[in-house]
């Protein structure tokens, strides 16, 4: 089955009309995207955009044999002019099956916002599934059968990604394609690095691809790390690398304190953040999740509150425990921890500050703190397949 993306991009284009943003600044040239809308085997258009016409012939195609136009989403703005020739633009209900005189056929699947999405089976058996801008599938059974490719709104519904990875509908051979590409995240490299870190890529307009066609997709790191400053946004880039998996595990190393509204307020604001599907473990026993190497994917946030509790069980804080097998304590509990990482079968993300670059500590057990933290991200990172350095909220990549 072939595919053309006459558009990979939000209803609205990219750049947007009149926006004075810094993606928008840059999205121009390869990097600009119209509206997504795809045109399969040549008999098939999904979504109707304007200019739908002008660019299926700049892609070396004609809408000429188009028999069927299906919309997605509702269409915001001035009215879409229908080419000479187009039949006229619907929609099929939910559940319901349309059989094109071409043999392909069509399913509507349902959303969890206004629209529909469409599963795509060609006269050959391969298997597409689109959906629309902002909409995860709804109700999906278990034990589907995977796609041989996806094409959804990877920035703006990860979580689709997730339900259809729990359901068997995506697998580690799926290309998953994003679409509806708006002005959240900067084009070139850095959209490419957050797509691959969902297991997706993106095509520029124009492009054609063979449904089912062989395609080395993203390699997924099975562990990352993610180094930053306080308030980089080093816990939201570990947070965003798994929104499109299902059943995190969140270890939450620094645990609650008690009386401390300050503290209290940081966790809240850590737990709104993340899907309501994941799960949070209130732990520095790490050792036991990383050896289960069939469950979920792991958080871990983060390195260094886990540190701070290695430290004071081996009595680190006391220059006289310290000397007195404090530290041989902890260089064992840490070269545990590398070993456990070194052996994992899980997905793991981990999160650490990066200290060191400012201020001397006052205090030799500061200077302590400082230098083992050093020695233990370098440790941790030398296991990792990525790491990443988060400054100023732009992640740059140190490995992979």
């Amino acid at each position: 089955m072939e595919l053309t993306l006459l558009g990979t991009g939000a209803p609205d284009g990219l750049p947007r009309p009149a926006c004075p943003c810094a993606v928008c600044a840059a999205a121009r040239g390869d990097r600009a995207r119209a509206a997504t809308a795809l045109l399969l085997d040549g008999v098939l258009l999904l979504d109707l955009t304007p200019g739908a016409a002008l660019a299926a012939a700049r892609a070396g195609h004609s809408l000429a044999g188009v028999r069927q136009v299906l919309l997605t989403h509702p269409h915001d703005g001035p009215p879409v002019e229908l080419p000479a020739g187009l039949p006229p633009a619907g929609r099929v209900a939910d559940g319901r099956v349309l059989t094109l005189i071409s043999g392909h056929r069509v399913r509507a699947v349902a959303m969890d916002s206004p629209g529909t999405g469409y599963e795509v089976t060609s006269p050959e058996g391969e298997r597409l599934l689109y959906l629309p801008p902002g909409a995860s599938p709804a109700g999906l059974p278990d034990g589907q059968d995977p796609y041989e490719m996806v094409a959804a709104d990877v920035v703006g519904r990860p979580d689709a990604l997730a339900r259809l990875r729990a359901s068997g509908a995506i697998s580690a051979t799926t290309d998953v394609l994003a679409v509806h590409i708006g002005h959240e995240v900067p084009p070139g490299p850095e959209l490419t690095r957050r797509l691959a870190a969902a297991g997706a890529r993106a095509v520029p307009d124009g492009t054609t691809l063979i449904v089912g066609e062989y395609h080395a997709v993203p390699d997924l790191p099975r562990r990352a790390l993610v180094l930053g400053g306080a308030r980089s946004g080093k816990s939201v880039e570990a947070e965003r690398r798994l929104e499109g998996f299902p059943g995190v595990v969140y270890v939450a190393t620094g645990g609650s304190r008690d009386g401390d509204a300050e503290w209290a307020s940081r966790v809240g604001l850590h737990r709104e953040r993340r899907p309501g599907s994941w799960r949070t473990e209130e732990t520095c026993e790490l050792l036991p999740l990383l050896a289960d190497d069939g469950g979920p994917p792991l958080l871990i946030d983060c390195l260094s509150l886990w540190l701070t509790d290695a430290m004071d069980r081996a009595g680190a804080w006391d220059d006289a425990r310290w000397a007195q097998g404090g530290e041989q304590a902890l260089s064992t509990r840490v070269s545990e921890l590398v070993a456990a990482v070194r052996a994992t079968g899980r997905m793991v993300v981990a999160v650490s500050n990066e200290v060191g670059s400012g201020v001397v500590p006052a205090t030799a057990s500061g200077r302590r703190f400082r230098d083992e933290l050093g020695r233990l991200n370098a440790a941790f990172a030398a296991e990792c397949e990525q790491v990443l350095l988060v400054v100023a909220g732009q992640a740059v990549v140190l490995r992979g």
